[in-house]
């Protein structure tokens, strides 16, 4: 029967300096299906982080089943169960590191406790397969410093884990706020809004703000401010018979000129010739 993996793996003897004062590996490598295989652990002394390189497959975790892809990366602790297995339609190549230590039970309490997930799919994965490729590296070859510098790696792997979630979580946190500001525009268009105004009102800089919401919307807030305007005044002028300076002034246009003005560079007509034509 052919084999249903391809792996490559380093397994170091530990020296007992390690084991007491440092983080240290002690399984790293590779692996790529060829067919679906399950494999099952549990209640190992050890920590797991694993990378999906490219296909996807399944990872099983505290009765938890989710469908991993490339890019996704997995943080546990290896005492409780934990399962993984290959796609058949798009086989997967894992990296993954078991490492230990003295503190780091300590160290993943602290993680799950600020809330953060075992898994992530983090924007800078090349800091983490540069990481996990100079681990496997320096693991090649035994010398004086090979467990200082693993040491060094495996904690800049922990760390990864603690930042870049924070910086999922703070994506997670603009996005929200990125909504509730563009629900103020809607709710008070007629008002008098500026940057500064929803800088203050939402807790965020007038510089992150703007660049945030383009880049969430696609469309610079002023501009989709006046979108919005816009938009009602368009409504109004179709189903009101309220003036034109009442109509500029209901949706937080300066004064009429002006409101004429940035109607007809939208629309292509004046606000009177919008009204008859509708």
């Amino acid at each position: 029967m052919a084999n249903s993996t391809n792996r490559t793996r380093i397994i170091p003897t530990v020296s007992n300096y390690a084991k007491e004062h440092l983080l240290y590996v002690q399984e790293i490598g590779t692996l790529t299906s060829q067919s679906p295989h399950i494999s099952t652990r549990n209640n190992i002394y050890s920590f797991l982080f694993l990378v999906v390189i490219n296909g996807s497959g399944h990872f099983t975790y505290q009765d938890n089943t989710v469908l991993l892809r490339a890019g996704d990366c997995v943080f546990i602790d290896c005492h409780a169960p934990y399962s993984h297995e290959s796609s058949a339609d798009d086989p997967w190549t894992l990296n993954w590191v078991h490492f230990y230590g003295n503190d780091v039970d300590s160290i993943y309490k602290r993680y799950i406790g600020n809330g953060y997930s075992y898994l992530f799919h983090p924007d800078n994965l090349g800091m983490i397969l540069d990481t996990l490729s100079a681990l496997y590296s320096i693991n090649e070859t035994v010398t004086p410093i090979t467990e200082i510098v693993s040491n060094k790696h495996l904690t800049d792997l922990v760390t990864a884990s603690f930042t870049m979630n924070q910086a999922i979580e703070e994506n997670a946190s603009i996005s929200d706020k990125l909504k509730n500001v563009r629900d103020y525009m809607m709710n008070h268009y007629g008002e008098h809004i500026t940057l500064e105004l929803l800088s203050g009102l939402f807790f965020i800089s007038k510089f992150h703000l703007a660049r945030e919401y383009k880049k969430m919307y696609g469309n610079t807030l002023i501009a989709d401010l006046t979108a919005i305007r816009i938009s009602q005044a368009k409504s109004m002028l179709r189903f009101s018979n309220d003036s034109i300076d009442k109509i500029s002034a209901a949706c937080g246009f300066t004064d009429s000129g002006y409101f004429i003005k940035v109607f007809g560079k939208s629309e292509g007509l004046t606000p009177l010739t919008y009204r008859k034509k509708w």
